[in-house]
């Protein structure tokens, strides 16, 4: 939307591409675009411009014409003029245009519209700005949106999943590591994790935002202005958080857009390594998750399909997600330490489409989880059948023999792997197996009773007793469940209060000139 001239000429005091106007079809020719520029940069920016930018873009006129006029740098009936003309602007008729490349961008498009409505006058608009600053505090206002965007999407995910693990606070199950049956837990204790996860991403989300939203009006092309221009108006009226000091950094600085991308790429993956293990769940084979009618596809041919499609195409927009915020920070690297806009004409939508997916993942996978049906009673069952609480076996010979754990294990590890090489299952674990394994490495049996056999082998009691912080016995869940929806509730109240400072400022800015003209 941005990118640079490299001809234009100044025409009835707006900035007019070298070209005649009566062309209607842009052709290579030797004037300024040239057909296959334009096919391939300026048709596409504008478009994106016309969809993203038109709004914000006016919003940063409005703010820099109030500027203005409070600081005494225009007259008063100009301010007026242009505060006119911009209500007058009709914004529905510019997002249905088509690229003619009779204007360089959707910037020039809009100053002609103004200068046609407002006169000469328009062109003190630009007053002490330039396309380098405007265009990164436009940039800025789109991003700083959907990063919030993402941020409440996350919240109310994260509201779901904490419902869910409540609900499964005793359902226990299997845990994994290595993708080898690992020890008891509760489906709870997972979901937990799951969403403690999700907390750290919507805080860097909150980083990201924080950083995005400074304000680079003031800084001009990159050296300021020799006008008494206020800044910090400027960004007050905008919703901006603060500056970007530095005038050379304001326009030059790119992290704002590398830090938002790698917060929303590390939030795709992780969510990514959740919804594998929900694809998992959901084979028959498994046989833990069935996902709801709504959420789910036939096949045209086999009559028994229950596709999670859902959850399939959260996996791959979740990839797309990842490798879209990676385009981001490939096309930071290596670009010069100036004027970045160029750049960013590129740059950007991959920036807002990546933010956009992960939202959206956010609220399609709110609903799935909202949805979804446990079946508990195959999670226990599989839990009771196998290996996994012998780990408690182990800790029930340190305390009631007085044993080393290390030796401990290796009398449990001998008993066991007997009974895996007969292909036998736990229930097949008696006192006698433990005490011959036992007295082929203490050289004696134990006094372990068949009654604390079978308690150590309950999975139950396995979750129950591990109690530590962070563990996965209910009230323990309970506790951690509570102080995640505390600081969730921190995390909402500034989301609330940023949407309604931001939002309550642009539409200040449509009241403050509605008030000039009507006082006019």
């Amino acid at each position: 939307m941005l990118s640079k001239c490299f001809c234009f000429a100044k025409t009835l005091g707006g900035y007019f591409l070298q070209q005649s106007h009566q062309e209607s079809v842009i052709k290579e020719g030797t004037n300024f675009p040239g057909k296959t520029y334009a096919e391939v940069v300026l048709e596409p920016a504008y478009i994106q411009a016309k969809n993203e930018l038109l709004s914000p873009m006016m919003a940063v006129n409005k703010a820099h014409l109030i500027m203005l006029a409070e600081q005494g740098l225009i007259p008063g009936e100009e301010g007026l003029r242009i505060a006119a003309a911009i209500q007058t602007l009709d914004l529905d008729r510019l997002r249905r245009s088509a690229y003619t490349g009779q204007f360089e961008d959707l910037f020039f498009e809009v100053e002609h519209e103004l200068l046609a409505l407002a006169g000469d006058a328009a062109g003190n608009l630009h007053l002490a700005r330039s396309r380098n600053d405007m265009g990164i505090a436009i940039y800025r206002i789109v991003l700083r949106e959907k990063l919030l965007n993402a941020i409440r999407s996350a919240l109310l995910l994260h509201r779901s999943l904490r419902a869910f693990a409540w609900r499964h606070r005793e359902t226990v199950m299997v845990a994994h590591t290595h993708t080898q049956q690992a020890q008891p837990t509760t489906l709870a204790h997972y979901i937990a994790a799951v969403s403690d996860s999700l907390e750290r991403d919507i805080r860097r989300l909150r980083t990201a935002f924080a950083g995005c939203n400074r304000s680079s009006l003031g800084a001009a092309a990159l050296a300021t202005s020799g006008f008494a221009v206020s800044r910090e108006r400027a960004a007050e009226l905008l919703a901006f958080d603060g500056l970007v000091e530095n005038s050379y950094d304001a326009v030059s600085g790119a992290d704002y857009a590398g830090e938002a991308a790698a917060a929303v790429q590390l939030a795709a993956v992780n969510l990514g390594r959740f919804i594998q293990d929900l694809l998992l769940w959901c084979t028959q084979e498994f046989a833990v998750l069935r996902v709801a009618d709504p959420y789910v596809q036939v096949s045209s041919i086999m009559p028994q399909k229950r596709n999670p499609v859902s959850i399939e195409h959260m996996r791959s927009l979740l990839s797309a997600c990842a490798g879209d915020a990676g385009t981001v920070l490939s096309m930071i690297h290596n670009t010069p330490f100036g004027d970045i806009v160029d750049t960013e004409d590129d740059m950007q939508p991959y920036a807002w489409k990546s933010a956009a997916s992960l939202e959206a993942v956010y609220r399609l996978l709110t609903r799935v989880i909202e949805s979804l049906d446990v079946n508990a009673d195959v999670l226990l069952e599989r839990a009771r059948r196998s290996f996994a609480p012998v780990t408690e076996l182990a800790d029930t010979l340190v305390r009631a023999e007085r044993l080393s754990f290390r030796t401990a294990h290796a009398i449990v590890s001998r008993a066991v792997s007997e009974l895996t090489a007969q292909g036998a299952s736990v229930d097949r674990l008696t006192l006698g197996l433990v005490n011959e394994a036992a007295a082929g490495i203490i050289g004696r049996p134990l006094q372990l009773k068949e009654s604390e056999l079978r308690l150590a082998l309950d999975p139950i009691h396995f979750v129950r007793i591990r109690s530590v912080r962070g563990g996965p016995a209910p009230a323990e869940i309970g506790r951690a469940l509570q102080e995640q929806e505390r600081r969730l509730e921190d995390l909402q109240q500034w989301a609330e209060r940023k949407t309604g400072s931001i939002e309550r400022s642009l539409s200040g800015l449509d009241e403050t000139l509605a008030g000039w003209t009507a006082n006019s």
